[in-house]
C-alpha cells in the first residue's frame, strides 16, 4: 500500500513537471505605424501598445495562438522628410486587433522535461482590428469620421525562452500589412476630404516589445499534424 501511494505521488508530481501544453500571458511594448504622414522609419515605436496573449503548444515545432492588442498610433510629419515637414500634417489613431494564427519554432520548443528552453519563433495568420476612419478637413487638419474594421496580415519574429519551470519570456517585432491606406486619412474613399500622398500603398503598424506567459497543462500526443 505504502508503494503503491509513492507511485501515484511520483506521477502526480511528474505530471505538475510535465504539464506544459498551454501558455496565457500579457504582451506590452511600442507600436509605430508606417504611411502617408511623419516618420519613414520602420521600426521606430512612438506609442504604447498592450494586450494579451494565448498558445496551444500542439508540438515541438508549432503552436496555434490567438492573441489581443491594443495599439496607439500617431503620426507627425515634422518627423519626416523635408516635403513632409513643409507639409505639416499629425493624425492621432488607435488600432485594437484580434490575431489567430500559427507560431513556428526555429528549434525544438520541449517544455515537458523541465530543462531550460530557447529558441526564435516565426508567427503569421489573420487579424481583424478596428480603427478610426479619418480625413482630411477643409483647414487642412485630420480627423475623425468614426470608426471602421479591417483585415491585416501580421508578419512576426521573435525569440523566447522558459524562466523556471512555468513561465516563459519572449521579445518580437511584428509587421502588419492592412487592407486599408486610411489609417492616416490619406485615403477616405468617400465624399469627406481628399486623398493625399501614395494612393497605391496601403499602410502598415509595427509592434516591438516583449510577452510574459504561464503555462499548464499536458503533454500532448506525438502525431503527424
Amino acid at each position: 500500500m505504502r508503494y503503491l501511494a509513492s507511485i501515484i505521488i511520483a506521477v502526480f508530481f511528474t505530471q505538475q513537471i510535465a504539464s506544459q501544453t498551454y501558455e496565457v500571458g500579457l504582451i506590452a511594448g511600442g507600436a509605430n505605424y508606417i504611411g502617408d504622414v511623419g516618420s519613414t522609419y520602420y521600426i521606430s515605436p512612438n506609442d504604447v501598445a498592450f494586450g494579451a496573449i494565448a498558445k496551444w503548444n500542439r508540438s515541438k515545432r508549432h503552436a496555434f495562438r490567438a492573441s489581443f492588442l491594443y495599439a496607439g498610433l500617431d503620426g507627425d510629419d515634422s518627423k519626416g522628410d523635408e516635403r513632409r515637414e513643409e507639409r505639416g500634417l499629425t493624425f492621432d489613431n488607435s488600432v485594437k486587433e484580434l490575431s489567430i494564427g500559427m507560431e513556428f519554432n526555429f528549434w525544438e520548443w520541449y517544455l515537458y522535461d523541465g530543462e531550460s528552453q530557447f529558441t526564435p519563433y516565426l508567427y503569421t495568420g489573420i487579424t481583424a482590428f478596428n480603427y478610426d476612419e479619418l480625413f482630411l478637413n477643409a483647414d487642412n487638419r485630420i480627423e475623425s469620421s468614426g470608426d471602421a474594421w479591417s483585415f491585416a496580415i501580421p508578419m512576426v519574429v521573435g525569440i523566447k525562452k522558459t524562466l523556471g519551470r512555468d513561465f516563459v519570456i519572449g521579445a518580437e517585432i511584428g509587421a502588419r500589412y492592412t487592407f486599408t491606406d486610411n489609417l492616416d486619412g490619406s485615403d477616405p474613399g468617400n465624399d469627406l476630404g481628399q486623398g493625399f500622398g501614395n494612393l497605391n500603398n496601403n499602410d502598415w503598424y509595427v509592434f516591438t516589445g516583449i510577452t510574459l506567459s504561464y503555462t499548464w497543462g499536458r503533454i500532448p500526443c506525438q502525431c503527424a499534424f
